[in-house]
């Protein structure tokens, strides 16, 4: 072989090489890029509805302007078969992701939980729907359904009416995806454990039921929102239904009403027909007439020992009760509170 055709074997033997190393260069970077660069401009959320595809998680990205390259995601997506596993959920999606980490999350429905947080004094199961349904997939017209499900409630032990003694007033970590059936039944759990034994035995001294307690509670609840007074309050309502006097509780009027705004009750309120009115009912209402706190619920089932049957609004107007054991002391009270209330509408 003569010097001039091993030159060209050489260069032809060199040059194969270059392209080889440039077909392996490219491919690694085309590897790096697509899988292993950085893609996540800036953290975001990502929502995926059920039976969404994706075209949606593509679209809500896109929407976003989370990503870099759309295109290294999609070809990523492609190649690790996501484009036909879009799972459902709340994802957090954290700057700097690379399109594997992104996908690998999305594809194994590795979704991030929210918080619920439920309070007192939600007054009935429409306004705790749409609270809920602020947080969650499901929406305030499914949740509404579910809290008014006989069937559903029956199954843990409650009605439309008794479902808000469930409720416990906490921070709840659930998923974006939890069906209404399964937040009511988590709910119910919860409630499960914070009638302990302590609680439970409780209750029993006091000679009522959890649903009961919880009844009771949403009164006392309504009444005052002196943490302080709460188990006077309770001992006075305690008192009464030992004595089977009925409570006369203005705030189940306003519940009968559904007019929570009403300042002071007048005869045409106490006339109204309703198992919520407690100067016609003895014994106490059907349900809660609120989601009780923790505070009022523990206020009954330690309520204070004494001998008041009655209170009213003190006449310095700070909030606090003055209580009376006789009808008679009880309207020297309330005149002097009426009085009050005269003077500084007169002095407006």
């Amino acid at each position: 072989m003569s010097y001039k055709v091993k030159r060209y074997l050489l260069w032809i033997i060199l040059l194969v090489s270059l392209l080889c190393v440039g077909y392996i260069a490219e491919g690694i970077i085309r590897i790096y890029t697509t899988f292993h660069a950085r893609n996540v401009a800036f953290d975001v959320v990502l929502l995926v509805p059920a039976g969404a595809g994706f075209n949606h998680v593509l679209d809500s990205l896109r929407t976003s302007r989370a990503l870099l390259d759309e295109n290294t995601f999609i070809r990523a997506a492609q190649d690790e078969n996501y484009t036909q596993k879009v799972r459902p959920g709340r994802y957090k999606l954290v700057a700097g992701m690379s399109n594997k980490q992104l996908i690998r999350k999305l594809k194994t429905g590795a979704q991030d939980a929210v918080n619920i947080v439920v309070a007192g004094h939600i007054r009935d199961n429409g306004r705790l729907a749409a609270i809920l349904s602020r947080t969650i997939e499901a929406d305030s017209a499914t949740l509404r359904h579910a809290l008014a499900d006989t069937h559903l409630l029956a199954g843990l032990g409650y009605t439309p009416a008794t479902v808000p003694a469930m409720i416990i007033p906490n921070t709840y970590e659930v998923y974006w995806t939890i069906s209404a059936e399964q937040l009511l039944q988590r709910l119910h759990r919860e409630s499960q454990a914070f009638w302990n034994n302590t609680r439970t035995r409780q209750a029993t001294t006091v000679g009522l039921t959890r649903d009961e307690v919880a009844t009771l509670a949403a009164i006392v609840n309504e009444e005052t929102n002196k943490t302080d007074e709460m188990a006077c309050i309770a001992g006075v309502y305690i008192n009464r239904l030992q004595r089977g006097m009925p409570l006369q509780a203005d705030p189940t009027l306003k519940y009968a009403c559904r007019d929570f705004t009403i300042k002071r009750v007048l005869d045409r309120h106490k006339n109204i027909e309703s198992p919520y009115n407690t100067y016609k009912h003895t014994g106490l209402p059907p349900g809660p007439i609120c989601i009780p706190s923790i505070a009022a619920i523990d206020a009954v089932l330690q309520y204070e020992r004494h001998n008041y049957l009655y209170f009213c609004a003190r006449d310095d107007f700070s909030g606090y009760h003055v209580f009376a054991i006789t009808l008679a002391q009880h309207n020297q009270n309330a005149e002097r509170y009426h009085r009050a209330l005269n003077r500084v509408k007169h002095n407006t």
